[in-house]
């Protein structure tokens, strides 16, 4: 095997007022400390913190972010597009030209770009995604759906390789730039410097991916009253049996109008819809409640606890047991 190289390797990370500042402070600290191990030899990185223009403004989060450098200069070795801050009404319809087409830049040059959390939406918007595997936000989920139908979401994934022959990659949740922190580094300075950095800022594994803390999208607004209708209803009674027919008779609508009118107002067919709503509930239960399984399948509509379990961990990863086990603590000291 060749010697690794030693020449640093130029990182920079794309933060925009949008954007919140724990993963771009997060990967300038952790990749900044590659190659000071005195044990042995690694390729060192050398991260700095890029906006459009070099001046300090104010992150989505409040905090003070002050650039090292603008879009001009030389292409990075490997780019990192910071999480976005969007509200609900804003969309990213005409957003970040200059940064697109910096980004577009260095794919050109044969750069390595990644986008942690809904950074991905940026990727997205360019037109990089289509087609291909990505990772986000599980909030995002909706977006995706909706205005970038051709990207092949995976809510499930913490790391996904997002195509172009492996330039691109897109990651999971808020906390994920750790994974991808770690990624870069295995990748460029060798799994010794991953372990060893792993080990400095304790960061940790999460094998399961980010589906168990994924919850049930905000509804979407919509004006058609028949459905806003059977959605109130269904708050308090999702638990009933055979709730699509129930829905459909109360409705007033034909079967085939109902399914449609739903999943064009809701963006979740009608049974996908109840099952988010149960398995929302049953993982509340799960984090609050010393009941035993099978309770809390009947309570929220699952005669079956077989086709409850299966179907839990289908949508969160995990079965309820290991939801329950990981997130106990957390219910009781809510």
């Amino acid at each position: 095997m060749p010697p690794r190289s030693t020449e640093p390797l130029r990182v920079s990370i794309l933060s925009m007022p949008e954007s919140g500042t724990m993963a771009a402070f997060g990967l300038h600290e952790v990749l900044g400390d590659t190659g000071t191990n005195d044990e042995a030899l690694s390729r060192p990185m050398h991260p700095a913190l890029v906006a459009n223009r070099r001046r300090p403004f104010r992150s989505s989060t409040g905090l003070q972010v002050t650039p090292e450098r603008d879009l001009t200069g030389d292409c990075a070795d490997v780019v990192i597009v910071c999480d976005i801050h969007l509200n609900r009404d804003e969309t990213p319809e005409g957003r970040w030209r200059d940064e697109i087409a910096w980004v577009r830049r260095h794919i050109d040059h044969g750069a390595l770009v990644c986008a942690t959390c809904s950074g991905a939406v940026l990727l997205a918007e360019a037109g990089l995604l289509d087609g291909v595997e990505a990772a986000s936000h599980w909030s995002m989920a909706d977006l995706f759906r909706d205005r970038y139908p051709s990207v092949r979401f995976r809510p499930e994934r913490i790391l996904c390789d997002s195509g172009h022959g492996g330039q691109l990659i897109t990651t999971g949740g808020a906390s994920s730039w750790q994974d991808l922190a770690l990624y870069l580094i295995g990748r460029f300075c060798g799994a010794e410097e991953a372990a060893r950095v792993a080990r400095l800022f304790l960061l940790g594994d999460r094998g399961y991916g980010q589906l168990p803390f994924a919850s049930m999208a905000r509804p979407r607004q919509h004006s058609d009253a028949a459905i806003s209708k059977i959605q109130a209803w269904l708050v308090d009674n999702y638990a009933t049996a055979n709730p699509v027919s129930v829905m459909v008779g109360r409705s007033g609508l034909s079967e085939r109008s109902f399914k449609r009118r739903f999943s064009a107002a809701t963006g979740y067919s009608p049974v996908e819809y109840v099952q988010a709503l149960r398995i929302e509930e049953a993982k509340q239960m799960l984090e609050t409640e010393d009941v035993a399984i099978e309770t809390v399948s009947v309570s929220v509509g699952y005669e079956d606890p077989t086709f409850f379990r299966r179907l839990f961990k289908r949508r969160t990863g995990v079965t309820p047991a290991q939801y329950r086990q990981r997130n106990r603590i957390r219910g009781l000291c809510a």
